[in-house]
């Protein structure tokens, strides 16, 4: 909840008036200021600056006119049962102690001198709108209390904050804004750690944080197999009847994809279950295929054969196999992985076969999985922390991650893009098709023939699989670090540019996959950081936004995105007056330094464009000076 939304703003304003309040006011921001008409969008560097910035400017301060509206940006889709009330009057705290060290709860004098406790004030105001399921302080700085309330529906919650942004207690307004869903109250301690909460009005709901123990959690990512497709009649059995006994007994949802690839030899399954439960739904259909081979005589070995997203693959197999190898040797089996080549555009698996006893190749699955789904919540976390901070990247349209596989649905609950990726950043061709970018990549010459591929089959489906084109350059260039005179002794500078031509979801996949590539085949050694420089093109006169005054833009850039960012001085600017920005730094770093110097760019293009002057208005006002 680092983005914050500053609405009612004059159509006056400009990114440089809210930066210079921001100054004013020692509020620090990490990136550029995003204005649209009546409203603007800026990124903090951290929950405890925003709630500063939304404490200390909202309703507070006034642009051209206009007191400044700043609360948390929450995308329609991601607001929650969740809400934030902050600026209660700050004498009314969840419980004080006595001198015998008892707790008791604070008190409020009413008008009539009636002593009420703060659970009487807040609870009844808050239980107006539904059911209250919990409600915790949540510490601050500020001298005003702020408390973190969830209720048993959304449309309660709508309620609640359409009643009470802007009420006024003891002569405070109340503000009010949604907590994303991923941003959930539990991941606030309560002040002091243990201090109570409010008591749930109604029956309590399960599931619920603070009201007992949670029950496990489906797994984000279900367990795939693929069965020879003559067993899968007796999986189902007779009207349905084994495959309802088995999701009955596992507690799990299971879909056979009867009509996937008609005439194939094998069909693929889905478990969607706890991690426990998918194990034992696979168990079970293994001993229903061994029963039907028995009965039908059929004399081959049937492997175990999962599925499993080629982003994973290369985590399961660890480096020089050894995850794998162990996997083996600690289960007692032999697992193989289809090769590279097997996959297409439509198709991102990779099958993994294990063979051995039904006992063995279980064991072998739940390690698999248990693999598979580490690096699943990794890729997660991470993308979650860097979108936050990369806007304009659309991550349904990145499918890094199972759901987009052929049978799996819309139950991946992580494809929906996390705060950040939204609230007013599509500035990469508004409404309709993404603007293609081009990106000049550097790699180790020796490095091509393994992006190449036998015959340029890893480029063809690397490109396939991007969405973008990939060419590289056929001469080598040298390249040195830009505050060097000379490169290291001994350090191999000869260089191949690739040249990746595509919209951002398509540059992120490609270099995503290079910088992978190059670790996967030793490129870089075992403890270092795969690093690369990147080079994007910014028309001349937009160089100057790009390193701000004094370069402040360009060092704020480097603090933020950890990577180094050089616009060379003293360059010539090619004939479509464009100069080179070079980017280095591990693949996030470049990934965001690239995302926030084409938000700049957005940035002067719309600025340039001619905005129509308001009817019955005379010329617009020059803009104040800068102090």
């Amino acid at each position: 909840m680092n983005k914050l939304y500053i609405g009612n703003v004059s159509e006056e304003a400009s990114a440089e008036d809210l930066e210079t309040i921001f100054e004013q006011w020692k509020i620090p921001h990490s990136g550029p200021f995003l204005v649209k008409t009546g409203y603007a969008f800026v990124d903090c560097p951290d929950e405890k600056i925003a709630m500063k910035a939304i404490d200390i400017l909202s309703g507070k301060v006034d642009l051209h006119g206009k007191l400044l509206e700043v609360e948390h940006s929450v995308p329609k889709r991601q607001r929650s049962c969740k809400l934030q009330i902050r600026n209660i009057p700050p004498h009314m705290q969840w419980e004080d102690k006595n001198h015998d060290n008892e707790r008791q709860p604070a008190v409020v004098v009413g008008v009539e001198g009636r002593h009420r406790t703060v659970f009487d004030v807040l609870d009844g105001m808050l239980a107006q709108y539904g059911t209250v399921e919990n409600c915790e302080q949540v510490n601050t700085d500020t001298d005003t209390a702020v408390v973190n309330v969830r209720y048993g529906a959304k449309d309660q919650a709508r309620q609640a904050m359409e009643k009470l942004n802007g009420f006024l207690m003891e002569n405070f307004a109340l503000k009010v804004s949604y907590i994303p869903d991923e941003m959930a109250t539990a991941d606030v301690p309560p002040l002091g750690g243990g201090r109570r909460g409010f008591v749930p009005r109604g029956p309590p709901r399960s599931g619920s944080p603070g009201l007992g123990a949670r029950p496990k959690l489906q797994s984000e990512v279900p367990l795939r197999i693929l069965v020879p497709t003559q067993f899968v009649g007796a999986i189902i059995g007779k009207e349905g009847a084994t495959i309802r006994n088995i999701t009955k007994q596992t507690h799990s949802k299971i879909d056979i994809h009867r009509k996937e690839n008609a005439g194939a030899a094998e069909k693929p399954i889905t478990v969607h279950s706890t991690p426990e439960g998918c194990s034992n739904a696979c168990r079970t259909i293994m001993e229903i295929m061994q029963k039907e081979a028995l009965d039908t005589k059929f004399t081959e070995e049937i492997p175990l054969k999962i599925l499993a997203h080629n982003n994973f693959v290369g985590r399961l197999i660890g480096k020089e196999g050894r995850n794998l190898k162990k996997i083996e040797v600690d289960t007692e089996t032999k697992i193989t992985i289809s090769p590279l080549q097997d996959l297409t555009l439509y198709n991102p698996e990779r099958t993994i076969t294990v063979k051995g006893s039904i006992e063995a190749c279980s064991r072998a699955e739940e390690e698999v999985m248990k693999k598979v789904r580490e690096s699943y919540e990794n890729d997660v976390a991470a993308m979650n922390l860097q979108s936050n901070l990369i806007p304009g990247l659309n991550l349904n349209a990145l499918g890094l991650f199972p759901g987009g596989a052929p049978g799996m649905g819309p139950s991946m609950g992580h494809n929906a893009p996390p705060p950040g990726a939204q609230g007013g950043y599509s500035s990469f061709g508004g409404q309709g098709q993404p603007e293609s970018e081009t990106v000049h990549l550097f790699i180790p010459a020796l490095a091509v023939g393994a992006i190449i591929g036998k015959q340029g089959q890893h480029i063809k489906q690397l490109s396939r699989y991007a969405g973008a084109s990939i060419k590289i350059s056929a001469e080598e260039v040298s390249v040195v670090d830009a505050n060097q005179v000379a490169p290291p002794e001994g350090m191999d500078t000869k260089q191949r540019m690739v040249i990746i031509a595509g919209p951002p979801e398509a540059q992120f996949k490609a270099q995503g996959r290079i910088f992978g590539k190059l670790k996967e085949e030793n490129f870089f050694g075992p403890k270092e950081e795969v690093k690369l420089e990147a080079h994007i093109k910014v028309p001349s006169f937009a160089a100057g936004r790009v390193i701000g005054k004094g370069g402040k833009t360009v060092n704020e850039l480097q603090n933020l995105t950890s990577a180094e960012v050089v616009v060379p001085r003293d360059q010539t600017p090619d004939e479509n007056d464009q100069v080179i920005v070079k980017i280095t730094g591990h693949f996030y770093a470049s990934q965001l330094a690239q995302r926030k110097i084409q938000e700049i760019l957005s940035q002067v293009r719309r600025q340039q464009q001619p905005k129509p002057s308001p009817r019955g208005e005379g010329p617009p006002l020059p803009r104040p000076s800068r102090k």
